[in-house]
């Protein structure tokens, strides 16, 4: 398959809204390899939801622990998405702001944009994009919320859709 698949990534967090900031970031490259790495807290960060560690499932303890600093994860996502100049996310809103966040505290500027994974989908890949999502999961054993495994599990739904939507004539 010679098909060139989108650069996604994704972010889990230490919960929603003020306050919240990433805790862990992964990409799906191209060649549908992933790596994603953990983010140690900086001590301002304090904001913590115990729903968000119930879907996710890392501890703040365990962050403090294996998390790399802010700024060596920034630098990791400009060496990786420089060259591409994006990468795509499904929850633009939240993975951008707090992307931001990331890049901020680092004391640096990102060498790439984020843009929404919808800008890509066709209106019947939309249509298709939940039922084939959740058939990817079953299928592959994905561990939700992880974020290397949800940004594969994202481009896999994205080349999915668009094999059925191309088998389809559409």
């Amino acid at each position: 398959m010679s098909e060139t698949l989108p650069t996604v990534l994704d972010i889990e967090a230490s919960g929603f809204g003020r306050g919240s900031y990433p805790i862990e970031i992964g990409i799906a490259r191209a060649d549908g390899s992933c790596c994603a790495f953990l983010i140690q807290p900086l001590d301002e960060w304090t904001h913590w939801d115990p729903k968000a560690e119930l879907l996710h499932g890392i501890s703040r303890e365990r962050l403090i622990q294996e998390g790399y600093p802010v700024r060596q994860v920034a630098h990791w996502l400009n060496d990786e998405l420089r060259e591409l100049g994006k990468a795509y996310s499904d929850s633009w809103g939240y993975d951008n702001t707090w992307l931001s966040l990331l890049f901020h505290h680092a004391g640096m500027l990102p060498r790439f944009r984020l843009e929404a994974l919808r800008i890509l989908l066709s209106e019947e890949q939309q249509a298709l994009w939940s039922d084939t999502k959740e058939a990817m999961i079953a299928e592959r054993g994905i561990h939700r919320h992880r974020a290397g495994e949800d940004a594969r599990l994202l481009q896999l739904t994205y080349q999915h859709t668009r094999q059925l939507t191309e088998r389809m004539g559409r």
